[in-house]
């Protein structure tokens, strides 16, 4: 279904999520002559008046006072207008003060374990206890607290928010795990991803593939998975000007690595391999020697008869150009051992 310019459809997120997760989009934004329409959208749509208050109040964590303020204005305007109109919108369940507001300690405790099951582990930031302090009671404490939006789509909202600003992708990652661990499935947070995309409101793509890199991705890497620990994907790739049936000097490939992803020890018989890394941080470690980190714009020349592996860094996806060139004699690929954990840089 198509609401003005937005389509509101999805596989498993309710309409009343998206159009709660489009006003969290615009407001970070700071976009109010879209946010008015879609603040009209979502009141037609289930969102009621005091879920659009909480959302809105919750993000000046996460997009500023100045933004908050501002969609709450939109809001007061809305609704203004649609009461001269003769609409009465839904206000939902009365608004309730949270009894943390007059309770310090209990906000301190009730925020961190809000924090800790939405980042998974318990998590302290030493560096700044300033910041550890508001995070813990303030956040995930005072705001938390409210009961208009329900913890999952609390950080629907979040992530929503979070990927309509540049800037902010490691806070992103964070809150699309964070996400799943406050009650939605990871199908539902990517399923955002691409509705915010399709849709034009996010600024960067927060969907895990496009966390790949800009190269195409291409199909899962069936053939070589016995090779390989984690998910690999191969994408050929072809000169622009062979014609069909041509032959080519060279073949060449993209291949995209998961994070944590590598290949198993092995070496080129009759032909030295040539990397060309172009997204995201990998690694390459020849036999007896020491890892290399490989960033966009590193070659590595692998000699024919060396015993290596290479792949992705633990936090990053990481895509490599590869191709072959014969050196003499027969040509093979002599697959070895996994490369371990403890191998493995940490």
């Amino acid at each position: 279904m198509t609401v003005g310019t937005i389509s509101i459809s999805a596989q498993t997120l309710s309409e009343r999520q998206l159009h709660l997760c489009e006003c969290a989009s615009l407001e970070a934004q700071g976009d109010l002559e879209r946010l008015d329409p879609a603040i009209r959208r979502a009141l037609d749509g289930g969102v009621t008046v005091n879920e659009l208050k909480e959302a809105f109040s919750q993000l000046y964590a996460y997009t500023g006072f100045p933004r908050s303020l501002n969609a709450l204005g939109s809001l007061q305007k809305v609704l203004l207008d649609r009461a001269s109109q003769g609409i009465a919108d839904n206000e939902g369940k009365p608004w309730v003060r949270p009894s943390v507001w007059d309770d310090a300690p209990q906000a301190l405790s009730q925020g961190t374990e809000v924090q800790t099951r939405l980042t998974g582990k318990p998590f302290n930031y030493d560096f700044c206890p300033q910041d550890d302090y508001y995070l813990k009671s303030h956040l995930f404490g005072d705001i938390f607290a409210g009961d208009q939006l329900s913890p999952s789509d609390r950080e629907l909202v979040t992530v929503a928010a979070l990927s309509s600003m540049k800037g902010v992708e490691p806070q992103l990652s964070a809150h699309k795990a964070g996400a799943v661990n406050m009650g939605n499935t990871e199908a539902q947070v990517e399923e955002l991803c691409r509705w915010l995309s399709e849709n034009g409101l996010s600024q960067v793509d927060c969907a895990s593939d496009a966390n790949a890199g800009p190269w195409p991705k291409g199909q899962p890497n069936t053939g070589y998975a016995r090779y390989f620990i984690g998910n690999s994907h191969l994408s050929p790739i072809q000169p622009a000007n062979l014609e069909a049936g041509e032959a080519t000097l060279a073949s060449y490939a993209n291949v995209t690595f998961e994070p944590r992803c590598r290949n198993n020890w092995h070496i080129h018989h009759g032909a030295h391999q040539i990397l060309i890394c172009v997204s995201g941080r990998g690694w390459y470690q020849e036999w007896g020697k020491s890892p290399i980190a490989l960033t966009p714009g590193m070659i590595i020349n692998i000699p024919a008869e060396v015993k290596h592996w290479h792949g992705a860094q633990k936090d990053s996806w990481f895509q490599h150009l590869t191709t072959h060139v014969a050196t003499g004699g027969p040509q093979s690929n002599e697959w070895l051992e996994p490369v371990t954990d403890e191998q493995y840089p940490q």
